[in-house]
């Protein structure tokens, strides 16, 4: 990895586009820093010190900006709960399918228009949820009264996910990989130091308790090459091209292989599903009733109801999102096209249902792969007051999303500088 960030520093270009994604970084953070007038933040960092629930996952997941009430505190949650209920609505709905598949370039902008327009509605929601959570705690200014002070919170924190979105479309344009992928792993490196800290001070408080902070390193540590594993594997499809003459010169004939990887869909099951399961702690947030019943019992990242609940929407996404990137009727018309068939399987139908029964089994893995990463730390958290103490809670998550995030990025910047040194191919 360093060699790659090494040899990819020589390069023009693609320096000028890592130095805009550091830019574009510290832009985030510096914004992380700027908190909204009319709210107590030595109280609400109090508060979330307390919480150890769905809050608290929201709060790692944003780099510690929801405790500090700053103009990015709802981070970029509200841009993946639009896309997620876009790509929902899209399969739902046979006009919007019509604009992506036939749209063209003119649909797909489109889309991403009212996926735009979704976010800020959406953030103005979660925003107002904020604020009432903050008025009903006793956080706000007492000088704070009136009607201006919530609506210049709540257009703040609107103010705030919409320019994060234009940050991460930004970074996607004219930087290295994913922008809204790249904010979120910032926002969750930037809570190591805290979290190791708190590791720190608890083994001073409690001594005896140091080998479970070191078993944690180690779980931590082997989640981090399991990722690494997986993340390359892939199933290798046998492809053979008959042959064909044309004038003197014989084409085909050539054996390959169709590569489908375990974990398709990347990292994006585990971060739509945590969006989705924050989602209910949003709304509750209007029912003070609720606080304190059962329902946010429920809603606690350690509940049993809650892992459940994670897991099945992992394993949803992990599938819809293998559907729509991978058609095999696609891909079993191209091979068919180009002379090319699966040893022991006839061109058309027959390829197209064998390669369906591999992805349905890989997706398989793949789900059950990121769901068990996912909810371990979980589990542990549950029977260990320790473990949920030090935040290990949401742990397998940060992991996942922070690992996956990496090694997409080097990737995709491996690929930008292998398109570079063309000449070797020519000469």
């Amino acid at each position: 990895m360093l060699t790659t960030l090494r040899n990819a520093w020589r390069i023009d270009d693609i320096r000028k586009k890592l130095l805009f994604m550091m830019f574009m970084v510290l832009l985030y953070r510096l914004g992380n820093a700027v908190t909204v007038p009319h709210v107590d933040t030595v109280m609400l960092g109090e508060f979330f010190r307390q919480e150890v629930g769905i809050l608290s996952l929201i709060n790692t997941m944003s780099g510690s900006a929801l405790e500090r009430a700053s103009i990015f505190a709802l981070s970029i949650q509200p841009y993946i709960n639009a896309s997620i209920i876009m790509q929902l609505l899209t399969i739902a709905i046979p006009a919007l399918e019509r604009m992506r598949k036939e749209g063209g370039e003119e649909g797909k902008k489109k889309i991403e228009k009212i996926t735009r327009y979704s976010t800020v509605g959406i953030a103005a929601l979660q925003g107002y949820a904020y604020y009432v959570l903050i008025n009903r705690e006793g956080m706000l200014d007492p000088m704070a009264t009136g009607i201006w002070p919530p609506i210049v919170i709540v257009a703040t924190f609107m103010t705030g996910s919409a320019i994060l979105m234009w940050m991460g479309e930004q970074i996607t344009e004219f930087g290295i990989g994913n922008g809204i992928s790249v904010i979120l792993f910032v926002s969750i490196v930037a809570r190591f130091p805290v979290e190791i800290w708190s590791m720190a001070m608890g083994i001073t408080v409690n001594p005896s308790t140091w080998w479970i902070y070191v078993l944690m390193l180690l779980g931590a540590l082997a989640i981090i090459v399991l990722i690494v594993i997986v993340n390359n594997a892939e199933r290798r499809i046998p492809v053979q091209y008959s042959k064909r003459v044309v004038g003197r010169k014989m084409y085909g004939g050539q054996s390959t292989h169709l590569p489908m990887k375990v974990n398709m869909s990347g990292v994006l099951p585990v971060i739509f599903a945590q969006s989705i399961a924050s989602i209910p702690a949003t709304i509750v947030v209007f029912v003070p009733a609720w606080s304190e019943s059962w329902i946010m019992g429920v809603l606690d990242p350690t509940s049993v109801a809650y892992m459940v609940l994670y897991f099945l929407l992992i394993v949803f996404f992990s599938y819809f999102y293998s559907t729509v990137q991978f058609n095999p009727i696609e891909i079993a018309n191209n091979l068919k096209k180009n002379g090319g068939f699966i040893p022991g399987f006839r061109a058309g139908k027959p390829t197209s249902e064998f390669i369906q029964k591999v992805l349905t089994k890989i997706t398989l893995f793949g789900a059950m792969y990121l769901a068990i990463v996912a909810i371990t730390p979980l589990i542990v958290s549950y029977f260990s007051d320790t473990a949920r103490m030090s935040g290990i809670a949401m742990g397998g998550t940060s992991v996942i999303i922070v690992v996956s995030v990496a090694l997409e990025t080097i990737k995709q910047l491996e690929s930008q500088m292998l398109m570079r040194h063309y000449k070797g191919f020519l000469e």
